[in-house]
């Protein structure tokens, strides 16, 4: 697939002629070389999207010509991944990881055994990964970020979803006896790396969510998600 960057004004005029002259255009300069013919895509991060082609560059920027344009339909399945606090690195990675396992919506949540805490900075900085990871995996859509939550406001989320389901090693069901191919809004919710604790496994059941079992091995935070993501993808057939 094309190389792709977002832009917020993106052309779609096929024939037109565009400046791309942000900090991934010095990008595509300096460290992808990218010169005068090659062609890469440009997206609004909302499912719009535009194939160019370079005309002149120039030391910061490039002037580009749109070739096609066309939008991408969301999947009739929406994903919401409910993701426990972690702490360091492993945030970051657990939202890189979401994004690639097809998340529409990341919501961060203050867990009772969540080491990570939330700072005014969290979220906005969450976002940045989030675009970069869409950038990564060639995402048209670029999964939005939201929280930090409590577990009273995870309780809400799950009232509200198709299918809600919690992923635990205590759980005696299966994932793919619980896989519905009529659930639209689907809830996966992650733990922290303490693990979910009784009173909050009882309250998100308590509403409806349904507790999994995701094989043997016991995933760390950062890394159930996108197992989560692929293994429901292929349960509903959507993979």
């Amino acid at each position: 697939m094309l190389t792709l960057f977002f832009v917020s004004d993106l052309p779609t005029q096929v024939g037109s002629s565009y400046l791309f002259d942000s900090e991934d255009a010095q990008h595509a300069i300096r460290v992808l070389r990218m010169q005068s013919g090659d062609i890469f895509a440009l997206s609004d991060g909302a499912g719009t999207w535009s194939h160019v082609r370079i005309v002149d560059v120039a030391k910061k920027s490039m002037k580009v010509e749109v070739l096609e344009t066309g939008f991408e339909e969301p999947l009739d399945t929406h994903f919401t991944v409910i993701q426990a606090l972690t702490k360091g690195d492993r945030l970051k990675e657990s939202i890189e990881l979401n994004t690639a396992g097809g998340a529409d919506r990341i919501v961060m949540w203050q867990a009772s055994r969540s080491i990570g805490k939330a700072n005014p900075d969290l979220i906005e900085k969450l976002k940045t990964t989030a675009r970069e990871a869409s950038k990564q995996t060639r995402r048209y859509r670029i999964p939005t970020m939201e929280g930090v939550r409590t577990t009273k406001e995870i309780v809400d989320e799950i009232k509200g979803a198709d299918l809600a389901i919690v992923f635990h090693e205590s759980a005696k069901e299966k994932l793919s006896s619980i896989a519905s191919m009529s659930a639209k809004n689907v809830l996966i919710i992650i733990g922290p790396e303490g693990g979910i604790t009784n009173e909050e496994l009882e309250l998100f059941a308590s509403a409806g969510a349904r507790i999994a079992l995701m094989g043997r091995p016991i995933f760390r935070s950062a890394h159930a998600g996108i197992a989560a993501l692929s293994a429901i993808n292929a349960s509903l057939k959507i993979w």
